[in-house]
C-alpha cells in the first residue's frame, strides 16, 4: 500500500471539487441573483473575488481538512463517518467563506443571502463527498478482495490463536488483516498455526518485530490462563500511537459492552484507540503550540534578555543549559533551560533538586520560583519535541527507577512531553523518585482525560502559580 498516493487521490479530488463548486456558485450568483448588476457574462471573469476563490479557496479547504484529520489513516476510512466529517467541514468552511467574501456584496434582498449560502453548501458538500465516496469505496473493495491489507501480528500460539486466525480469514467480509506471523507468550505452539503463518519469536521481541515488519495491527488471542501477560505487553505497546491493538473478547466482555463493532460482518474484537484525542484536536493543539510559543518568545523577549543577563553575571558559566530527556515514543531530545545551578552541579552523578539545594545559584532560586528557567523550552515546542501541555520529560536514569516501581509510567510516552502538566500543577517539581511516582497519578489522569479543554485549564492554573510565585 502506498499511503502517499492514496492521500494524493483525496487531495486532488478535494481541490477539484472546491474549484468546480466555487465556479458554478459564482456564475449562478452573478448571473441569476445579481442579474440586474451584470449585463455581460464576461464580467464574471473581471471580478477579482472569482479568481481569489479559484486559487486560494482550495488551499484553505485542504488546510481545514488537514486540521480535521481527513488525510490520516486514508486506508481505514468508514463511509458513514466520511459523510459526517465532510458535512461538518463543508458547513464550517462555507460559513467562513460567506462572511469573509460575500457578506458585503450588493444583492437585492436578504432572502438571496440565504439562497447563496444554501447553494454553495450543497454544491461543495455534494461534489466533495461524491468523489471521496468513490475513492473510499474502491479502496474498501480492494481490501475486501484481499488485494491490499494491513500487516498484522498475532499474539498467541494455541487453540484460541488458531481459531481467531480462521475466523478472521473466513469472515464474510474480509477485514484486511494480513498476518505476517505470530509470537508466543508461554512457549507451546499449536502445529496448525505454524502451517498458516511463521513463528516470529516471543512477546519480549514485540517492539522489534513491529519495526521490522511495519506492523499496523496487533491482535491478542491468548488463552484465559495467559491473560496476566496482556497488561505487561500492552504497557510496552501503549507507548506507540501508530499501532492498533485488538483483543479477542470472552462472553463477559460482550455482556459488559466492551466490544464495539464497526461492521456487521466483521469478527467481534475489543479495539484500543492508540490516540487519546480526536485528530482535529491534535491539529489544533499543535497549531496552538506554535502560535502561543511564537507570541511568548516575542512578548517575553525583554524578560528573556533580562534573565539571560542575570544568569551570565550572577555566576560563572553558560547562560543556557541543555539536558537530554526522553520524549515522545521514548525518543531522546535536548531540553533547553536557563542555567539555574552552578557549573558541574552533577559531577557526582544525576540528582534531583531539593529545597535549599546548595547546587542552585541565588538567582536560580528566583528563576525557579517564577518558572523563568523554563522560558527557552518554548523553542522546544516550536521544534515539535515538546508541547505546551503534557507530562514533564525525565532523564533515562530516573525513568529506569520509576519503571521498576510503576511500569505504567511508559504510557506517558505516547504523547509529547510538555512545559507544564497536570502533575506539575497539582504536585510541583519532584525531589525524589517517591514523589515522581506520586506525581505519576496526575499525569495518567491527564492521559485518560486529554482534550483541548483540559489543556486550557492546566495552562490557566500554571499562569496563576507563576503570578503567585508558587513554583517549586
Amino acid at each position: 500500500m502506498n499511503k502517499k498516493v492514496q492521500t494524493a487521490k483525496y487531495v486532488v479530488w478535494d481541490v477539484f471539487a472546491a474549484i468546480v463548486a466555487w465556479a458554478i456558485f459564482f456564475f449562478y450568483r452573478k448571473i441569476s441573483i445579481e442579474r440586474e448588476l451584470f449585463e455581460d457574462v464576461n464580467q464574471v471573469f473581471a471580478d477579482s473575488n472569482f479568481w481569489w476563490g479559484i486559487f486560494l479557496l482550495p488551499a484553505a479547504w485542504c488546510a481545514l481538512y488537514i486540521i480535521q484529520g481527513t488525510y490520516r489513516n486514508v486506508y481505514r476510512k468508514a463511509r458513514l463517518k466520511e459523510l459526517q466529517m465532510t458535512f461538518w467541514a463543508s458547513l464550517l468552511g462555507v460559513i467562513v467563506i460567506f462572511f469573509a467574501l460575500l457578506l458585503d456584496d450588493a444583492i437585492t434582498s436578504y432572502r438571496n443571502y440565504y439562497a447563496s449560502f444554501a447553494i454553495l453548501f450543497v454544491l461543495h458538500f455534494s461534489l466533495t463527498y461524491v468523489g471521496r465516496l468513490c475513492i473510499t469505496s474502491r479502496t474498501a473493495r480492494k481490501i475486501h478482495t484481499r488485494r491490499i491489507g494491513f500487516p498484522t501480528l498475532l499474539v498467541g500460539s494455541k487453540e484460541k490463536a488458531y481459531a481467531t486466525y480462521k475466523e478472521l480469514d473466513e469472515q464474510a467480509v474480509y477485514s484486511g488483516n494480513l498476518f505476517v506471523g505470530f509470537i508466543t507468550v508461554n512457549g507451546h505452539i499449536d502445529p496448525r498455526l505454524q502451517e498458516v503463518m511463521p513463528h516470529l519469536g516471543d512477546s519480549s521481541q514485540i517492539n522489534q518485530l513491529i519495526e521490522r515488519y511495519n506492523i499496523e495491527e496487533v491482535i491478542f488471542a491468548i488463552e484465559d490462563y495467559e491473560k496476566d501477560k496482556i497488561n505487561e505487553i500492552i504497557r510496552i505497546l501503549d507507548r506507540r500511537d501508530d499501532v492498533i491493538i485488538k483483543i479477542t473478547p470472552d462472553l463477559r466482555d460482550i455482556v459488559y459492552g466492551s466490544v464495539k463493532l464497526s461492521s456487521i460482518f466483521h469478527s467481534p474484537l475489543i479495539t484500543f484507540n492508540p490516540r487519546p484525542m480526536e485528530e482535529w484536536q491534535y491539529s489544533v493543539k499543535r497549531l496552538a503550540d506554535i502560535v502561543f510559543s511564537m507570541l511568548a518568545l516575542l512578548l517575553l523577549s525583554p524578560v528573556f534578555l533580562f534573565t539571560a543577563l542575570m544568569v551570565k553575571f550572577s555566576s560563572p558559566g553558560p547562560i543556557f543549559y541543555a539536558q537530554e530527556r526522553i520524549g515522545y515514543r521514548g525518543k531522546p531530545f535536548k531540553m533547553h533551560k536557563f542555567r539555574s545551578m552552578y557549573v558541574d552541579a552533577e559531577a557526582a552523578g544525576p540528582a534531583l533538586s531539593k529545597d535549599d539545594d546548595p547546587r542552585i545559584t541565588p538567582f536560580g532560586r528566583i528563576m525557579r520560583k517564577y518558572r523563568l528557567d523554563e522560558i527557552p523550552q518554548f523553542y522546544n515546542v516550536l521544534k515539535g519535541t515538546m508541547s505546551l501541555v503534557g507530562p514533564r520529560p525525565e532523564r533515562q536514569y530516573f525513568i529506569d527507577q520509576i519503571v521498576e516501581r510503576a511500569p505504567e509510567y511508559l504510557l506517558l510516552q505516547k504523547v509529547k512531553p510538555g512545559i507544564t502538566s497536570w502533575g506539575q500543577v497539582k504536585y510541583g517539581y519532584a525531589e525524589n523518585v517517591d514523589e515522581m511516582v506520586e506525581r505519576l497519578r496526575y499525569d495518567l489522569l491527564y492521559l485518560e482525560n486529554m482534550s483541548l479543554a483540559t489543556d486550557i485549564k492546566i495552562l490557566l492554573y500554571t499562569v496563576i502559580i507563576i503570578i503567585q510565585g508558587r513554583g517549586k
